[in-house]
């Protein structure tokens, strides 16, 4: 319920009661709070449980996986290529072109984990190896951002006349562990966190940034270091934009912020004028060197030409308008009905002329990813970096909840993962027994030339996860004290099942449709690889997907060199109108195509080189 101003200081400790306030600040920390939250409400999410859920959901989607199609294997192939040296470490690409998004760090990563990797280990199991730290780090930099914006002055829960309230570290640290909660039940963040491409990377430094500028009043040194290595790695990754706005419209909520959001909670509300006047010394001078920072990764940028505007117009038709609200509503959920609710609860706070940095930080970052999802071809990338922003702010609305809104909540989760994770054990059972028929033709159709096996291992993890589901279930509907996050266990559980059963239970059906692994061995087959290994083979129009996994897997010498003498040819599909064009298709003859299992668009056209035709010489 909504706190009212108290009458005087006989209801709650109001700071206006205190002398030596200076005016302006004292309107700010007067502003109501929503949140009204007793100690036994913050009570502590125990670390293992935590932990667990983070170890289930990071190692889910990176372990027994091949690269699939898209991100995933094409950064993997300019990794590979520095790796190897057939690419310079300034200029990734592929066989002599340039990589398709210009990044550094990602493929710098990967790269460097292939080159230190042991021999027993695969070169994509190394860079998912670093990847998966790089997840790990993403998680913890938004605990402790969402904990240090909860630390803010203006995020305390309503002060009781008798005592009893939350202490504000125990708030915080409530706080955060619902926002982690419901960052992971985020539907858009599954796949996009387990790909080994530049998003994932940029998602970290977002992490990082917004740690920064959330820890700033607390820890000035370490929230300078993680800003400026958040815009650095922002920028290196082929973000500089995104790590300017941020950056800026972070130091312009602390620029104009208050005074007293440098205080610690737990100190005093009263402050002289002069305390006042060194925390603003402070302050601009931690915020100049943010600044020079954030013009140094501009000049970086311009140098190393990160700069690429990827700007493209708004949609003209209502069907583009209606694509991208409905990726927006599928990706974000659950945050963005918490988002709304906690603008909504938390508007006193918001909407002043200096606004709260608990608000202001993350919907800063919110309206960055947004802007930035209408106004790029990286709509769900642009979405992927405000998911940080949207858990914040989600966070915020646990404790405003009240128990019926928390148990609606509850019982749609309930029953939504459940019935997903009925609707993945038919599909397997289907698929595996051939019962009922209908369903195991409908997957049989749909992964031509997949013949699927039972395998103990993937069974007994998806029962695993199943049970796992029943016993938070369980545990969550159990007369328990009331904790604000609470309300986020059932959905952040049930999208780790879910994610789990579908890596476990359909990852060997996922890999046989979404890996080139099937592609790349049916083209050695083609080309004679395994009896006489072609000097070189000649390729028009292949992505550097394609490339990537031809020269992986099968290891074939590819080359973009259209005057080579090569016995072979690999074009793809959708350029076979300008081949004529291209080459001179009178030496050459097709010989078969190649076709990824479940899609009719994705398909290689092998050609042979002619033999010449002996003519003899006539006039001797």
């Amino acid at each position: 319920m909504q706190a009212k101003q108290p009458a005087g200081c006989f209801v709650f400790l109001r700071p206006c009661c205190l002398p030596g306030i200076a005016q302006p600040d004292s309107l700010f920390v007067n502003q109501p709070s929503p949140a009204i939250v007793a100690q036994e409400g913050v009570r502590r999410l125990p670390r293992w449980g935590l932990l667990l859920f983070c170890a289930i959901y990071i190692l889910a989607g990176f372990v027994w996986r091949d690269p699939w199609k898209g991100d995933d294997i094409t950064s993997f192939g300019y990794m590979l290529e520095l790796a190897r040296g057939h690419a310079s470490w300034l200029k990734p690409g592929m066989l002599g072109e340039p990589a398709s998004f210009q990044a550094l760090l990602p493929y710098w990563l990967g790269a460097w984990a292939i080159q230190i990797s042991p021999a027993w280990m695969t070169a994509s199991q190394a860079v998912r190896l670093v990847f998966m730290a790089v997840l790990a780090l993403t998680l913890l930099g938004c605990w402790f951002s969402i904990y240090y914006l909860a630390r803010s002055r203006a995020a305390q829960p309503v002060s009781f006349a008798f005592g009893g309230e939350a202490r504000p570290a125990d708030y915080a640290r409530a706080i955060a562990d619902g926002g982690l909660l419901a960052l992971l039940a985020c539907l858009g963040l599954a796949e996009p966190a387990h790909q080994t491409a530049p998003a994932l990377v940029q998602l970290w430094c977002v992490s990082m940034l917004l740690f920064g500028l959330a820890a700033l009043p607390y820890h000035a040194t370490r929230a300078v270091v993680a800003g400026s290595l958040g815009m650095m790695g922002l920028t290196l990754s082929g973000a500089p934009a995104v790590a300017i706005g941020i950056a800026a419209s972070g130091l312009l909520v602390h620029a104009f912020g208050h005074a007293h959001d440098w205080l610690a909670p737990e100190t005093e509300y009263e402050c002289t004028p002069q305390e006042l006047q060194r925390l603003r010394s402070r302050r601009l001078w931690v915020l100049a060197i943010l600044a020079f920072v954030m013009l140094l990764c501009a000049g970086l940028a311009q140098g190393l030409d990160l700069w690429r505007w990827r700007v493209q117009p708004l949609p003209s038709r209502w069907v583009g308008w209606r694509n991208l609200v409905r990726m927006y509503l599928w990706f974000c959920w659950p945050l963005w009905p918490f988002t709304l609710w906690t603008l909504w609860r938390w508007r006193h706070q918001w909407r002043n002329l200096l606004p709260s940095r608990h608000i202001a930080l993350p919907l800063c970052l919110v309206l960055i990813g947004s802007i930035g999802c209408l106004l790029t071809e990286k709509s769900s990338v642009m979405l992927l970096l405000a998911l940080p922003g949207h858990a914040a702010l989600a966070a915020f609305a646990l404790p405003t909840f009240k128990r019926s809104a928390a148990a609606v909540i509850d019982w749609f989760t309930l029953i939504l993962f459940s019935l997903v994770a009925v609707y993945v054990w038919f599909v397997w059972l289907a698929a595996i027994t051939g019962v009922p028929a209908r369903s195991a033709a409908r997957v049989y159709r749909l992964l031509e030339g997949y013949t699927p096996r039972f395998e103990w291992v993937p069974f007994l993890i998806g029962l695993a996860a199943s049970a796992g589901w029943l016993v938070l279930v369980r545990w969550r509907t159990s007369r328990l004290p009331p904790a604000i996050w609470k309300s986020m266990i059932l959905p952040a559980g049930g999208v780790t099942m879910c994610w789990v059963m579908l890596t476990s239970l359909w990852l060997p059906a996922l890999n046989y449709a979404r890996s080139y692994e099937t592609v790349a061995s049916r083209v050695a087959l083609a080309v004679g690889r395994d009896s006489a290994p072609p000097p070189c083979i000649q390729q028009y129009g292949l992505g550097d997907g394609h490339l990537t996994a031809l020269m992986y897997y099968a290891n074939l010498p590819l080359t973009r060199d259209r005057a080579a003498n090569c016995p072979w040819l690999l074009v793809h599909q959708t350029r076979m109108s300008l081949l004529e064009h291209a080459l001179d298709m009178r030496s050459w003859q097709n010989v078969g195509t190649v076709r990824r299992p479940g899609d009719e668009d994705d398909v290689i056209v092998v050609f042979a080189r002619r033999a010449p035709v002996f003519k003899p010489d006539l006039a001797n």
